[in-house]
């Protein structure tokens, strides 16, 4: 073949090589841009779904604690009215600045609640359970789930105060929270004397309030030197303003019998 011809057919091959390789111009960027797609469009589905019931959790019992976007049904612990640190943004109830901890209007006995929340690099909150107010600290009556970015914080130091902890009575095994800057789902279980703490799916806490065992963990920690707390049969939920950052979404709660 003339020397001529063999170069245009190398030229062509060239081309058409470097085509091929052009980006949108495979059937492999078509899938790529095809998943992309799907996946913005399930993160709008999810972001929809935040602060929603289903007809099944309507009709099992559950209802909504915060709607996403008004703070109805909550104010400030000791107070008549919400603090200025506590905002609805984006779907999420924020501590945004220093306001105190807040508690719901209405209060609960026995009952099962779901709640999510976020905190940023070294966050520290909690959720308050059966809290009765007083002039004294909220802690001082009710039990705390902690809320916590273990990997940042001194607390996550001991899974006493670990995320998921009965904070300072019972332990949260390592390795359940999430890392700072994500998403953690909580289920709270609140029956009588019986208490779980479930944390992204798994029971990390159980215990029974007044049993023995609570008795001697009492005794042996701060809480001793506080006799009501643990004690009410009934109280608010609270969220704790620790001086950090922390958004909750997704607060619901079914009454139990």
């Amino acid at each position: 073949m003339p020397m001529n011809r063999v170069r245009i057919a190398i030229s062509c091959l060239i081309v058409a090589a470097v085509a091929a390789c052009t980006p949108g111009n495979t059937d492999m960027d078509d899938e790529l841009s095809a998943g992309d797609a799907a996946d913005a469009q399930a993160a709008g589905a999810n972001a929809q779904q935040a602060n929603m019931l289903t007809a099944a959790q309507v009709q099992d019992g559950w209802r909504l604690l915060f709607d996403g976007s008004t703070l109805g049904g909550w104010r400030g612990y000791n107070r008549s009215d919400l603090p200025a640190g506590w905002e609805a943004i984006d779907g999420s109830l924020v501590r945004t600045a220093s306001g105190g901890d807040i508690i719901t209007t209405e209060q609960f006995a026995n009952f099962e609640m779901e709640i999510d929340w976020m905190v940023r690099e070294a966050g520290n909150s909690g959720i308050f359970y059966r809290a009765i107010e007083s002039t004294d600290p909220i802690y001082y009556s009710a039990p705390e789930m902690q809320v916590l970015d273990d990997a940042g914080h001194v607390d996550g130091g001991s899974r006493l105060t670990a995320a998921g902890a009965n904070y300072g009575l019972h332990p949260a095994p390592e390795g359940v929270v999430r890392p700072a800057g994500e998403w953690n789902s909580v289920r709270l279980v609140v029956n009588g004397n019986h208490v779980e703490h479930w944390l992204n799916g798994r029971m990390v806490v159980e215990y029974e309030l007044g049993s023995e065992d609570w008795k001697q963990r009492v005794a042996n920690s701060k809480f001793v030197e506080w006799p009501a707390y643990g004690t009410a049969d009934s109280g608010h939920i609270g969220l704790q303003d620790h001086g950090d950052w922390v958004a909750f979404r997704n607060i619901r709660i079914k009454v139990l019998p």
